[in-house]
């Protein structure tokens, strides 16, 4: 029988890349929401005020973390990663959008459309196939991805970060799929209960002992592909809601995942948080346990709120 070892989360994209090299990205952004909208964002003015020295020492805060991540898997060595992120159509297009699905493959590249290299990644198959089976038992209309073009995955919420806490692929690894940038997406509660569900799985699979569970996605960020035409609040491009972040870290420093789970998908929306939905699916599976490490930065250059958490479940 499985069990859950370990909670981890992190937000990517510019988390990952040191700041000397954001202003590029950024400015694709930009082009992006132009593009899509026909008009070029103007820079939020809070940039202004961010200093190079403020942004790097703080910046170190987060890759410290990232480190910790790292080193809390080689530590702890489990037998899989289940890994919970948006696809935000890299793999599946507009025309095929599951609201929740599992990858049963027993491998695949982390790539991107740009680059055909990555290291690959082994899958887990039996406790994949596990978790579909007690999702669908549960009530969970979870999707199945049996194979990937070329064995590549290329949705950025994924190899990136992989290739970060686990360079070495030597963790088995099962993508879980969140929609998070369409409306509609799955509510908070569903998040958690999916999480929970996960847990279920794990605890009743006989093919895997030790699991980790990895969110990836977050804070709060209104970016270019932010789901604008269904947005109603107060904040516009490259804005961070930092006090509702600070909110919420709070809830999870004191040891309530739960809370999140009583959010709504308008509150989501409303402050950025489209992508919390996968730290809320890790809540689900590892319980109200407090926070080991949780780190949390804003930066306008970065158009992000950054946030690295670590749970130990077995402590």
């Amino acid at each position: 029988m499985g069990r859950v070892i370990a909670g981890l989360a992190s937000s990517h994209a510019f988390a990952l890349l040191d700041p000397t090299e954001w202003s590029e990205p950024l400015e694709r952004n930009r082009a992006g929401y132009a593009r899509r909208y026909g008009e070029l964002p103007a820079e939020h003015p809070r940039i202004a005020l961010e200093t190079d020295a403020d942004v790097r020492h703080r910046h170190a805060r987060i890759t410290e973390a990232l480190v910790y991540l790292r080193r809390k898997l080689d530590a702890t060595r489990p037998d899989a990663l289940i890994f919970i992120g948006d696809d935000q159509n890299e793999n599946f297009g507009d025309s095929n959008l599951p609201q929740i699905a599992i990858y049963l493959g027993d491998q695949f590249r982390a790539t991107s459309r740009d680059s055909a290299d990555g290291p690959r990644y082994r899958g887990a198959p039996g406790l994949a196939t596990a978790i579909l089976h007690e999702c669908v038992e549960s009530d969970i209309d979870m999707a199945v991805v049996r194979s990937l073009p070329d064995d590549r995955l290329f949705a950025h919420a994924f190899g990136p970060v992989l290739q970060v806490v686990d360079p070495d692929a030597r963790i088995p690894v099962v993508p879980v799929f969140v929609n998070a940038i369409h409306v509609p997406a799955p509510s908070p509660g569903r998040c958690y209960y999916l999480g929970q569900t996960i847990r279920r799985a794990v605890e009743r699979s006989a093919d895997v002992g030790r699991v980790a569970i990895f969110a990836s996605g977050g804070l709060s960020h209104f970016t270019a592909g932010y789901p604008w035409p269904h947005y109603e609040g107060p904040f516009g491009y490259g804005s961070i809601s930092e006090q509702f972040d600070r909110t919420l870290l709070s809830r999870l420093e004191g040891g309530e995942g739960h809370a999140l789970a009583e959010l709504t998908s308008k509150e989501l929306l409303d402050h950025g948080e489209i992508e919390l939905r996968s730290w809320i699916t890790m809540l689900g599976a590892i319980g109200d346990a407090r926070p080991e490490l949780l780190v949390y930065e804003p930066f306008y250059r970065g158009i992000m709120g950054m946030g690295i958490g670590c749970w130990d479940v077995e402590a």
